[in-house]
C-alpha cells in the first residue's frame, strides 16, 4: 500500500520523515513477562513511497496464550525462527526511522524486552502513536480501534489480529491521520524514546498487601494489632528478610517509611539518626528495639479486614473524597467542597442546554478570561476544546486572539468565529451543527463526580490527560495508589515517569505524547487497602500551570474506547503542582472525580505528604 498516492508530506518538515509501522502479536499483554509470536515492520520515506518490510512468526519458546484471539498454536509456531535469529534484521528496518503504531507503547515495551533479552540494542529513538494522533485529530468515528478508523477512513481490512495486514491497515490509517493532521495543523505526537535495553526495568515484585485496616498507634505498653503500619530502620540481629516474613505473616503492614500514621518504627538504635527514626521521632511515633517487637509479635490481636470492593450495582450518596495530606491548596484552584452527582453514562445536553453539540474553542484573552470563557461553555452544555481538532464546531475570539497561530486553519475551515458576548446569550443551536461524540460526552465541572460502571471484561480504566500543543515546559503526570489512610503502602504505589508501572502492575503510566499522558488502573488487581487513586500533575521547572494554560483531562474503559466523561481544568495561576483526578471508593462503589486542586509547591512536598520516601 502506498502512501503517495494519497499524501506527500515531504514538503512539510513538521511531517516528513521515515517511517517504520509496526504490529506484534504476543503470548499476552505484559511485556516483562509474555513474548512476541509475530511481527511485520513496512518502512516508508518522507514522500509516503514504502522502502521496505518484513514479516515473521517467531518461535516464543513458551505456551502462546489466546489461540482464540490470534489463531497462533504452538504446533504453528514450532518450526519458526526465535527472536534473536531476526533481530538484526528488525533493528535494521527500525534503525533511523520513527517507529510507528497503534497503542505504540505496547509494542514499544515488548520490542525493548525482545531486544534485551537477545541483548540486543534497540534502535528507536522516536515513536508516533496513531492512537494519539486520532486524538489529536478526533475524527467522528465509533471509537479508536483500529476497526473503527479502518472503516472511518476507508481502509479495507481481511484478518484482524493479523500481523501482517494489520501493518497494512495501520499504513492506510496513518496515510489519513497524517492529511487530517496536516489539514488542521496538529502537531505530531512524537515520543522520545529513552533507552531500555536493560532487562532490569522491570517493575520489583510486589510487596504482599496487607488485609487489615490501620488500627493506629502502638502504645508503649499495648499489643501488635493486625493491620498495624511497622516500619523498621538500621541493623537487626535477625535477617531483615525474615523478620518482615514473620511480620507479614502475622498480619502486619511493613512500610518502606515513616509518616503520621505509622504504627510503631522498629530499630536497635533510636539514636542514629537516620531519617526514619528523626521522622519518628518528630511525629510521634512509638519506636521499639528488636527485641520487644518479636516478643509482641508472638501476641498479635485480630484486626479489622479491609472493606469488600466488590463493585455495586446501585449507588450511595455522594460524598467528597478526602483531598492530599499535608499541603495547603492554592486558593485559585480549590474545587468544589462537596461531589456533585452525575449519572454512570451522562446522557447528551443538548436538547436541555443550548450547546449540546457544541465543542467550542477559546482563543485570545488572559489566562484568567479564556479560563471563564470555557467555564461559561461548560455551563451552556458544551464542551470546551483546547487544541484545533476535527470536533472542533465554534471559535470564541477574545482580545488578541486573531493573532493566535491556528487562527490561519480556523478561516481556511470555515469555522464559525464568534465575539465574547456570545457566551453571553447565545443563539439556539442550528439544527444542522453536527452531532460531536466527544462534546455530547459527560463533560463535568470541577469537582464533578461520576460512578463508574461495572464493566463486563475487565475493570481497567483509563484517565488521559493532555494540554496544549505549543506548550514548551516540561509536565509530570504521576499516580498514587492510597489507603485509607490517605498513604501509600509502598514506594512502588508512586507512578511516574521513572517508575511507570506500579508492581502489581495495578496501575501504569502510558506516555502518548509531549502534552499527553495517561494513568491506567486496573481496579480488580489493586491490594485490597487501595482506598484512591490519585493522579497528579507537575512542572519541572520555575513554569506554573498559569503557564501552561487548561487541561483536559478524560476517562474511557479502555485504551481505544469512546470517552465516558472528560473535563477541563483550567483555574491554577501560580501553582506548579495540580491534583488533576481521582478514582475513589464510597463503600462498594468506585467512583470518578474531576478535582482540579492546585499547590505552589514543588511535585516532592506532595510526594511526601503522601507518605513516599523520598531520598
Amino acid at each position: 500500500m502506498s502512501l503517495a498516492a494519497v499524501l506527500d508530506v515531504s514538503h512539510l518538515p513538521d511531517y516528513a520523515y521515515d517511517w517504520a509501522l509496526v504490529d506484534v502479536e504476543t503470548s499476552g499483554l505484559i511485556a516483562r513477562r509474555d513474548r512476541i509470536l509475530s511481527i511485520a515492520v513496512l518502512t516508508f520515506g518522507p514522500d509516503g513511497t514504502q522502502t521496505g518490510g518484513y514479516s515473521t512468526l517467531l518461535n516464543p519458546g513458551c505456551d502462546p496464550g489466546p489461540v482464540h484471539i490470534h489463531g497462533l498454536t504452538a504446533e504453528r509456531l514450532s518450526g519458526a525462527p526465535t527472536f534473536e535469529q531476526v533481530a538484526g534484521r528488525i533493528g535494521a528496518l527500525l534503525q533511523d526511522r520513527v517507529m510507528v503504531a497503534h497503542n505504540a507503547q505496547f509494542d514499544y515495551d515488548f520490542l525493548a524486552h525482545e531486544f534485551a533479552r537477545a541483548r540486543l540494542y534497540l534502535p528507536v529513538t522516536q515513536r508516533l502513536c496513531t492512537l494519539a494522533l486520532n486524538r489529536r485529530v478526533e475524527p467522528p468515528s465509533v471509537d479508536l480501534s483500529l476497526a473503527s478508523l479502518a472503516a472511518h477512513y476507508g481502509v479495507p481490512q481481511t484478518r484482524a489480529h493479523d500481523a501482517l495486514d494489520d501493518t497494512r491497515v495501520l499504513a492506510g490509517i496513518f496515510r489519513s491521520s497524517l492529511s487530517e493532521a496536516a489539514r488542521l495543523d496538529v502537531p505530531l505526537p512524537l515520543v522520545p524514546c529513552p533507552p531500555r535495553q536493560d532487562p532490569q526495568f522491570a517493575p520489583n515484585p510486589p510487596k504482599t498487601p496487607c488485609a487489615y485496616r490501620n488500627p493506629g498507634r502502638l502504645t508503649p505498653s499495648g499489643p501488635l494489632v493486625q493491620g498495624m503500619k511497622i516500619a523498621v530502620t538500621g541493623e537487626t540481629a535477625t535477617s531483615r528478610a525474615e523478620l518482615v516474613a514473620r511480620a507479614v505473616a502475622a498480619g502486619l503492614n511493613i512500610m518502606s517509611s515513616v509518616s503520621r500514621h505509622t504504627s510503631a518504627l522498629v530499630t536497635n538504635d533510636a539514636a542514629s539518626g537516620s531519617a526514619k527514626a528523626r521522622r519518628a521521632i518528630a511525629e510521634g511515633v512509638t519506636v521499639i528495639d528488636e527485641h520487644t517487637f518479636l516478643k509482641l509479635l508472638g501476641e498479635v490481636r485480630p484486626g479489622t479486614p479491609h472493606e469488600n470492593q466488590a463493585p455495586k450495582k446501585t449507588p450511595e450518596a455522594a460524598t467528597p473524597a478526602t483531598p492530599p495530606p499535608t499541603p495547603t491548596p492554592s486558593p485559585a484552584a480549590t474545587p468544589a467542597v462537596a461531589d456533585v452527582p452525575a449519572p454512570r453514562r451522562p446522557e447528551p445536553t443538548h436538547s436541555a442546554k443550548p450547546f449540546g453539540r457544541r465543542r467550542v474553542l477559546v482563543l485570545g484573552g488572559t489566562h484568567e478570561e479564556a479560563s471563564a470563557a470555557r467555564t461559561r461553555v461548560v455551563e451552556l452544555g458544551g464542551a470546551a476544546a483546547i487544541n484545533l481538532s476535527a470536533s472542533v464546531t465554534d471559535v470564541v475570539l477574545l482580545p488578541g486572539g486573531e493573532l493566535d497561530r491556528r487562527m490561519t486553519r480556523v478561516t481556511a475551515l470555515g469555522l464559525p468565529v464568534h465575539a465574547h458576548e456570545w457566551l453571553g446569550a447565545p443563539a439556539p443551536e442550528s439544527a444542522d451543527v453536527p452531532a460531536q461524540d466527544g462534546a455530547m460526552t459527560g463533560v463535568l465541572p470541577r469537582g464533578g463526580v461520576i460512578d463508574l460502571p461495572t464493566l463486563p471484561v475487565a475493570d481497567q480504566w483509563h484517565v488521559g490527560a493532555s494540554w496544549a500543543q505549543q506548550t514548551n515546559c516540561e509536565v509530570d503526570v504521576v499516580a498514587f495508589v492510597l489507603d485509607e489512610d490517605e498513604q501509600v503502602s509502598s514506594d512502588g504505589d508512586f507512578v511516574f515517569y521513572g517508575a511507570p508501572e506500579s508492581p502489581d502492575g495495578a496501575t501504569r503510566l502510558l506516555c502518548d505524547g509531549p502534552t499527553e499522558q495517561t494513568i491506567t488502573v486496573d481496579l480488580t488487581a489493586l491490594p485490597p487497602a487501595a482506598h484512591r487513586i490519585a493522579i497528579a500533575a507537575a512542572i519541572d521547572g520555575a513554569a506554573t500551570f498559569g503557564d501552561i494554560g487548561a487541561v483536559q483531562i478524560t476517562l474511557a474503559p479502555g485504551i481505544d474506547a469512546p470517552i465516558t466523561a472528560q473535563a477541563t481544568l483550567d483555574g491554577a495561576t501560580s501553582e506548579r503542582t495540580l491534583l488533576l483526578a481521582e478514582i475513589y471508593r464510597r463503600g462498594p462503589q468506585w467512583r470518578f472525580r474531576a478535582v482540579g486542586q492546585g499547590y505552589d509547591h514543588g511535585l516532592e512536598t506532595l510526594v511526601r505528604g503522601y507518605g513516599v520516601d523520598v531520598e
